[in-house]
């Protein structure tokens, strides 16, 4: 079931899935840790930035609940998601706390939706273009713990800018070192 909703969500139009989004409620972390998340931007222009397909993961670190975004290659959407290395190891970027919204980071569209913040990361650097980057993560279905729906914004302040819908699907367990 997953797989299919998966694929229905990453084809659907910027209508549908905003009004998926504003119903939807956040999935907790315990259901996103400790596992690789497949990922798809839906807006089809990402694909000349090589951001169509990507991987997240989801941990517990040093600074609590964490993620990061792994490079994948840009194959066929029915193409599997491989992993980009560098230095024979997964070429993680865009680093990441998750947590509730607060009131400088609530997002009236969904004001229970789970914060991904890449600016509130000590590990991307203070010149790097991701510490823009707020996500909100809801979880479509109560009934398919497997197929979250992302909204990325582009924060500056308590500015939010809109950029894209994104669709993960859980994959394998995570284990590799960050």
């Amino acid at each position: 079931m997953s797989s299919a909703a998966f694929e229905r969500l990453a084809r659907s139009d910027d209508a549908t899935l905003d009004a998926l989004f504003a119903a939807s409620a956040a999935p907790s972390f315990d259901t996103l840790v400790g596992f690789e998340w497949r990922g798809y931007n839906t807006d089809p222009n990402l694909r000349y930035l090589g951001l169509r397909k990507f991987i997240k993961a989801f941990f517990r670190a040093e600074h609590g609940d964490e993620g990061c975004n792994v490079k994948v290659f840009q194959n066929a959407f029915a193409d599997p998601w491989k992993p980009r290395t560098r230095r024979g190891k997964v070429d993680a970027f865009a680093f990441y706390l998750v947590r509730q919204q607060d009131p400088r980071t609530r997002l009236p569209r969904n004001e229970h939706a789970l914060l991904i913040d890449y600016a509130a990361s000590s590990r991307n650097p203070l010149y790097h273009v991701e510490r823009t980057i707020r996500d909100y993560l809801v979880q479509p279905s109560p009934d398919d713990p497997d197929v979250m729906l992302g909204r990325a914004y582009i924060g500056i302040g308590s500015l939010r800018m809109a950029s894209s819908f994104f669709v993960v699907q859980r994959g394998a367990p995570f284990t590799w070192p960050v």
